[in-house]
């Protein structure tokens, strides 16, 4: 029996070991297949397909959308500089835009948006088709010349809806206690631990934040369709569009059609015969034939991205690492070779010391060469207190920005595991204060004055900085401060952006200000060998599996749990998890 049981184990072994070989000769097989030339045809379409999830940067992926897999993400940079190719690319003809429930936030869809606009410049045309479009993706579609819409589909147009979570009944329920501090009425990320409804002053400044979003999302379908932005205002706030006739009717898209009668249109436009096959190139296939074409310019503005939640130490997926980025931000300062940095930031914020560690890294090099904040879906918090130390902050008008507060939060799990789990502790120490950060215990008054004298203190430092960053009193600045967030449009109102615009806007204020004609743009920090990152991706994916798999329903509680313990310490981080809809 004992014999029997070490040959399955072996045998066992062995399948996995072959599978995961097989794994890794397939993806090294792959990679090396996906750096052969990749040729264009003339009279070609470029075709975006643009419903997954988009990031700044893309990771390059050979198993995405096998085997069942998520597709994998977008990265915006990249996007951008293939439409910005085919713009002058005399293969492509045109660009046939497909998207219905786009992952991202509406500065990136500006981004995208802009884009498009640029490529139709040259007198190139875009065409966008889609059976059904959420708000973002009608958005981003009226960029194109024609919009068209299948007659059984539909577009969302009903406005933006903004919602917050609580869990001070479920603290209740458990005998968990928050204990909170924090400086600024408008701080409000701890408000889902201490309330069960927002604050008057988190419902004032999520309205006006909707609002001046929407309010320039109108603007810019008003300018697209040639419909007055208060008429469309009308449409949304009593949701007259509710089929895809009614979407015709009021002049949202310029024509219901199926997928075919697309296509028979696109032949017209390419002069190419009945039932001829459309050369339609894929994004990724494009990108890859621009990097082969790619030659580098001797002189180099430097991109540090900065994508996630702020923490200390290594940067990863969703994670901007304090540590991780100061490195890329002082490699790009002492490398001769780079005359200007970009800091792309899109981060809601996070702990304080790692936001202040990178804010450190910015001012050195603001100090030698210029360098330039450009700000996307988020900049808030950690995040602006990442961009304060440039020279210039370019910011969308929806991005969502600002956020100068500081807040702390412990739990205090006592009652919870005494009178549920039947768990008690006890202690001895050598002074009056105690272990500060515990969930064992309630702290004590003196340790609850530690820490509101810590956050206060903090505040300071933060409010000084960006006073010193804007050039302006610490006083004003404080008056746009106290955690209040702001869209792009109202910061620059206030002083804290410098500049309305996008990407490229950062770029060319980068290159103007080192005195560049002739550069390369390059992202920092540069994507790791595929095999590294599928073995990431492998170990992560399984973990997650198992998890989903042994908690059920209950693995969003323990997601909460793992963004809770997040949130322990000082914190330079957005007032709410904002999902904009």
């Amino acid at each position: 029996m004992n014999f029997l049981k070490t040959f399955l184990a072996s045998f066992l072994a062995l399948v996995v070991f072959a599978g995961v070989s097989f794994f890794i000769m397939l993806a090294i097989l792959m990679a090396v297949g996906s750096e052969e030339k990749v040729v264009i045809a003339s009279n070609s379409v470029l075709q975006l397909k643009l419903d997954a999830q988009i990031t700044e940067q893309e990771v390059d992926n050979p198993f995405a959308g096998m085997f069942g897999s998520d597709a994998q993400p977008i990265g915006l940079l990249k996007l951008k500089g293939a439409i910005r190719h085919a713009k002058s690319d005399p293969k492509i003809k045109g660009i046939f835009l497909n998207v219905s429930y786009p992952m991202a936030g509406f500065s990136t869809i500006e981004e995208i948006r802009e884009s498009l606009l640029d490529f139709r410049e040259s007198g190139k045309w875009v065409v966008a088709y889609s059976d059904v479009m959420s708000e973002s993706a009608y958005y981003l579609a009226t960029a194109a010349d024609k919009v068209y819409l299948n007659p059984e589909g539909e577009i969302e147009f009903n406005g933006l809806t903004a919602e917050v979570t609580f869990f001070k009944k479920m603290f209740d329920k458990l005998e968990v206690k928050p204990e909170i501090f924090r400086v600024g009425d408008f701080k409000s990320a701890v408000e889902p631990f201490m309330l069960e409804k927002m604050s008057n002053e988190n419902r004032l400044q999520l309205s006006e934040l909707l609002n001046s979003i929407y309010n320039q999302v109108l603007k810019g379908i008003s300018e697209a369709r040639g419909i007055p932005a208060d008429k469309l205002r009308d449409i949304s706030d009593n949701m007259l569009v509710r089929n895809a006739s009614l979407a015709a009717e009021y002049g949202l898209v310029d024509k219901l059609v199926y997928y075919d009668e697309v296509l028979d249109e696109l032949r017209e436009r390419l002069a190419l015969e009945e039932n001829a096959r459309i050369k339609f190139v894929a994004r990724k296939k494009y990108i890859k034939s621009i990097q082969v074409n790619k030659q580098a310019a001797a002189e180099e503005v430097a991109v540090i991205v900065a994508d996630g939640t702020i923490m200390p130490g290594k940067s990863s997926d969703g994670v901007i690492g304090g540590a991780s980025t100061s490195e890329e931000i002082r490699k790009a300062r002492l490398n001769k070779k780079v005359k200007a940095i970009v800091i792309r930031i899109n981060s809601p914020g996070g702990a304080f010391q790692a936001s202040d560690e990178m804010w450190r890294e910015v001012k050195l090099a603001s100090e030698v060469k210029p360098v330039i904040a450009s700000m996307s879906d988020y900049a808030a918090s950690g995040g602006y207190y990442l961009a304060m130390a440039a020279d210039t902050i370019v910011a969308q008008p929806h991005t969502i920005t600002g956020s100068i507060g500081i807040f702390s939060v412990l739990f205090d799990a006592s009652s919870f595991l005494g009178n549920k789990l039947g768990i008690t502790f006890d202690e001895v120490n050598t002074g009056k204060y105690g272990e500060l950060i515990t969930i064992s215990r309630p702290l004590t008054q003196a340790e609850k004055n530690v820490w509101q004298t810590k956050t206060e203190a903090i505040y300071e430092t933060f409010t000084g900085k960006a006073a010193e960053g804007r050039g302006m009193p610490k006083d004003e600045l404080k008056k746009v401060a106290s955690g209040r967030v702001w869209t792009g449009e109202q910061a620059k109102q206030r002083g804290l952006v410098d500049i309305l615009g996008g990407y490229n806007d950062a770029i060319n204020i980068a290159a103007q200000a080192a005195g560049l004609e002739n550069y390369t743009v390059k992202e920092y920090p540069v994507q790791k060998p595929f095999i590294e990152q599928f073995m990431e991706q492998l170990t992560d994916k399984t973990r997650t599996n198992t998890l989903k798999k042994e908690l059920g329903e209950q693995y969003y509680l323990y997601r909460q749990g793992i963004k809770l313990k997040e949130l322990y310490g000082v914190q330079a981080r957005m007032p709410f998890e904002l999902s904009i809809q």
